[in-house]
């Protein structure tokens, strides 16, 4: 029988006998891609924060989380394949996983990551046309949205993920790279990818014109905005949706309408 191979954007290659047919997914972005590209009936596992499609939740077994999962229940699934994510699923979750079968691992920090992994789903399981649209529509939003946001002027933020510590995304992530397309400076992308940082010194830091407090993996209110305007002197404080700045695979096309949104309002 013929086996074929695929090579995952960590480099690591995959042999399958057939394309696989069922599948385990440790990251929530990823498990909606696959809804959206036909694969619903081949999904048999998801974590607890694989929230889109709402109906999943009641029709699919939870593993656990994305730091955390269930390797026993993993294992009486029978999977073919496990999808996973470089920065949501730790090298120690990947490494015991791959004794129970194939597990791919996406790496994205870029748009053009992003079409990468489509592309490669495409071909990993035979839904080439589905992924091709995909990206076709992808490519077409994103055309659009640069041509929306070429005359606005770059100003300067930082957008908040975490409380008790304050952590920011910094450089060398997704969110970043969001930021960066939507003419935001991110005043924290010199101090690592997702630093711990003091409020007290958000001018010294860089003075940004907004913050953004994202929803997840912390869901800030407006008071945490009241808390940290106090340290600075002309930021205004921004509630965001945490999952159109930190959700790649199919949720961009969604994200291009909620920016646009965001700058009519900002």
């Amino acid at each position: 029988m013929k086996q074929i191979s695929f090579i995952d954007q960590l480099g690591t290659s995959h042999t399958f006998e057939t394309s696989p047919k069922r599948i385990i997914s440790l990251v929530p972005s990823q498990t909606e891609l696959l809804y959206d590209l036909g694969q619903e009936a081949k999904i048999i596992g998801i974590t607890k924060f694989c929230v889109h499609p709402y109906h999943f939740k009641s029709t699919k077994t939870k593993v656990g989380g994305t730091k955390k999962v269930h390797y026993e229940k993993i294992r009486l699934l029978e999977p073919d394949i496990i999808i996973c994510n470089k920065e949501e699923n730790t090298q120690e979750i990947v490494e015991r996983l791959s004794e129970i079968c194939p597990v791919w691992v996406t790496n994205i920090i870029t748009i053009e990551d992003n079409f990468q992994m489509i592309s490669d789903f495409g071909q990993l399981f035979n839904c080439r046309t589905e992924a091709q649209k995909w990206n076709d529509k992808l490519a077409f939003a994103l055309s659009d949205f640069k041509n929306f946001i070429k005359d606005i002027p770059v100003k300067k933020a930082a957008y908040f993920i975490w409380k008790n510590p304050y952590m920011v995304a910094g450089s060398d992530n997704f969110i970043n790279e969001l930021l960066k397309l939507n003419h935001f400076k991110n005043i924290y992308d010199t101090k690592g990818r997702y630093p711990e940082v003091a409020i007290e010194e958000i001018v010294q830091d860089g003075d940004p014109d907004f913050i953004f407090l994202s929803s997840e993996p912390y869901p800030f209110k407006k008071e945490d905005g009241y808390e940290i305007s106090n340290y600075t002197d002309k930021a205004q404080t921004v509630l965001v949706d945490g999952e159109m700045f930190s959700w790649y695979g199919s949720r961009l096309l969604k994200a291009f309408d909620y920016f646009k949104m965001l700058h009519q309002k900002l």
